[in-house]
């Protein structure tokens, strides 16, 4: 028996800006692609290339341009303030900075309502979140930490409606800003991208804007 390929004769090129949606069923392949695009894992075969230098090489310089965004948001028993310049301690956190940030997530009104501001503690796991804002701190740390590409991995799967719809207006307003990949369970996540990929078996079937391999269904 020959061994079983998660991915094979797959090749893609993503340039600086675009945003890029990856749709697929289960096992088909799409979160070995994104492991392999974030560098995690290695190609038995083929080359991944970063600016025209092997990935391999270049790791670390790509590791500090990536933030990785996932269905669950990993967020600090902690202020606003230090959840988006997570790991940066207080005296070194830059006000405009995170001024930006906030503004560029969409964040500000939310913040402007919170009793204390950037210094709003927002509890165990982010509790008093919901999941479109926590996503938005996820989006104002990238923003914060210089991120040019953002993976959103299924952001949106575990969402109700209404907040998927934020989360896709999100990528809306990122088109251009940033380099996005999208890895998503629900096509409409991806409605907005430029570039669609969609994945079986390990293999890409189809490939275009969301008109073409999607359709208006």
């Amino acid at each position: 028996s020959r061994d079983f390929k998660v991915i094979e004769g797959l090749s893609l090129k993503i340039k600086k800006g675009d945003s890029v949606g990856l749709i697929g069923p289960s096992g088909s392949g799409k979160t070995t692609l994104l492991d392999i695009l974030l560098g995690l894992i290695k190609v038995n075969s083929g080359e991944v290339f970063l600016n025209g230098k092997d990935l391999n090489k270049s790791f670390n310089e790509w590791r500090s341009h990536v933030a990785y965004i996932p269905q669950n948001i990993f967020i600090i028993d902690d202020t606003v303030c230090r959840n988006i310049a997570l790991g940066v301690t207080d005296e070194l956190v830059d006000p405009i900075r995170l001024n930006n940030s906030i503004n560029q997530s969409k964040l500000r009104e939310l913040v402007n309502q919170m009793p204390d501001g950037i210094d709003t503690l927002l509890g165990e796991a982010g509790i008093q979140l919901s999941g479109g804002q926590r996503q938005r701190i996820a989006i104002a740390r990238a923003f914060y930490h210089n991120r040019e590409v953002l993976v959103m991995d299924e952001a949106t799967s575990a969402l109700d409606n209404e907040t998927e719809a934020e989360i896709v207006n999100e990528i809306k307003n990122l088109k251009g800003n940033k380099t996005l990949i999208v890895i998503a369970h629900r096509l409409s996540t991806v409605k907005h991208c430029d570039y669609i990929y969609r994945i079986e078996k390990g293999k890409i079937v189809e490939q275009g804007d969301y008109k073409n391999v999607v359709g208006d269904n």
